[in-house]
């Protein structure tokens, strides 16, 4: 069982708590609580850091919803690290490509691709005429073997020559690159939505769980948009982060 040195200042306005959560989540950032350690049971924790039962139980809750601790039958809580959740920084870039960067292995099965007519929202975000030909795609991607996102896209046909197997294997953006489409800037919504019942089993979620939706427009660099994506995230294992600038 793993016990780290915690400090709280009990005159700070940050509640107990999240004091408690923000120095074991470094702990296990650090590599100090390592992946797969089991933490001491709450008793223990409580009596270790002078805090109270419920105290310990808020900290601990807070890092099971950021996907840094597990909670399993028989065995405890346990640490599975700063794997558990994707933080993606507001970039023009794929999932797919992140994962790769951050040495973790994307996997995508496809669940649609093909040609549909463009609906009124599609039509608006890629400057088509209502029930133009578009490129459909619907890929559910997985993240070292765990479901992570469902993705839906829209693609004038003419820009992208591919087949399921090729785009299992790799990003759109990557795909899109090859074909010679310069990806200059995208205009992005996020959201969150509560997750349906076909959305919680293909992510694994319990239904009504929070999920992140995202909305995309991405466009060339002639101003002409070639992408249109919704996409869902699992919010206890997916972040945005983005740095905030005063003008």
């Amino acid at each position: 069982m793993s016990t780290v040195q915690v400090q709280v200042d009990r005159n700070s306005r940050t509640p107990l708590h999240v004091q408690l959560a923000q120095q074991l989540e470094a702990a296990i950032q650090g590599g100090e609580l390592p992946v797969g350690s089991r933490l001491s049971n709450e008793v223990d924790l409580a009596e270790a850091y002078g805090l109270s039962r419920p105290t310990v139980r808020q900290a601990i809750a807070r890092l099971v919803d950021q996907g840094l601790l597990v909670r399993k039958r028989g065995v405890g809580t346990q640490v599975v690290g700063n794997s558990g959740q994707v933080r993606r920084s507001l970039e023009l870039t794929s999932l797919y490509d992140d994962l790769a960067a951050a040495h973790r292995k994307p996997e995508t099965e496809i669940l649609r691709f093909g040609i549909s007519p463009a609906t009124a929202e599609v039509a608006t975000a890629l400057q088509c005429e209502l029930g133009d030909r578009v490129l459909r795609l619907e890929r559910l991607r997985r993240a070292d073997g765990e479901p992570l996102a469902l993705m839906r896209n829209w693609l004038p046909p003419e820009l992208l020559e591919t087949d399921p197997n090729t785009l299992a294997e790799r990003g759109l953006y990557q795909l899109l690159r090859a074909e010679g489409v310069r990806l200059k800037v995208a205009h992005q919504t996020i959201s969150a939505i509560p997750a349906t019942l076909e959305q919680a089993r293909l992510l694994s979620e319990e239904p009504g769980s929070p999920l992140l939706a995202t909305t995309r427009i991405t466009y060339d660099d002639h101003g002409q948009p070639v992408e249109y994506g919704a996409h869902l995230y699992r919010a206890s294992r997916y972040s945005f982060e983005h740095t905030l600038v005063h003008r």
